[in-house]
């Protein structure tokens, strides 16, 4: 790990999602969508590194992560939810093939949609959204990580699933090729892809079939 940073709060934005801020590394930079690996400094942990994506601005004073924890099983992620302000965390360089290469579609599951905060919240500022679409699957509406945000930001463009239950608002499908093929339209553009591997490779073998380009696929490779 290259960098020492401290957690200085974190607040609930689910029921099992969290927004970490921590210190920022004088002279850390990360393009938008890049991910770090975190380790808690603590005797056992601190050789267990995950990778998380920065969500914030890439000139924001200081760091926020958005990180599921999984209470089913005990991991970094729920010990990371049990840390209070002041714990010490260890943090690499940024790595990772997500960056924004320009307009398209965003398709993302669950805790995948981290790294597209942090290149929406960019283009947002740029003003450059117009030309963005997102699809964001999730189990049901309470699991929808910054619903009111993304909503604001992105308006009819926002397209979020609800696969669990049937909820106003959400429509009540998977994200499989006959979804793809009523909603998307046009392949020829770039696609941007993150979620479990079992939703990357459903999503990516589909756009393929569909007519997407392998090149104009961006995930984490």
């Amino acid at each position: 790990m290259n960098h020492n940073v401290n957690l200085l709060m974190s607040q609930f934005v689910t029921h099992d999602v969290k927004r970490f801020i921590v210190s920022k590394p004088p002279g850390f930079a990360a393009v938008p969508g890049q991910g770090v690996e975190l380790a808690i400094d603590r005797p056992g942990l601190a050789k267990q590194g995950r990778p998380f994506t920065p969500t914030g601005l890439a000139d924001d004073r200081v760091l926020e992560f958005t990180i599921k924890g999984y209470a089913d099983h005990a991991g970094v992620t729920q010990a990371l939810h049990a840390l209070e302000p002041g714990a010490k965390l260890l943090m690499s360089e940024p790595f990772g093939t997500i960056r924004y290469e320009g307009p398209g579609v965003f398709i993302a599951g669950g805790a995948g949609i981290t790294p597209f905060l942090a290149i929406l919240r960019d283009l947002a500022r740029r003003r450059e959204l117009a030309k963005q679409t997102l699809i964001f699957s999730s189990k049901s509406p309470r699991d929808v990580i910054c619903e009111k945000e993304l909503r604001h930001l992105l308006g009819e463009r926002c397209l979020l699933l609800s696969t669990g239950v049937a909820a106003p608002g959400y429509v009540h499908r998977r994200v499989d090729r006959a979804f793809l093929e009523e909603t998307v339209g046009d392949f020829d553009q770039r696609f941007y892809v993150c979620g479990p591997p079992p939703f990357m490779d459903a999503v990516n073998g589909a756009l393929t079939q569909l007519g997407a380009r392998s090149e104009s696929l961006v995930f984490e490779r």
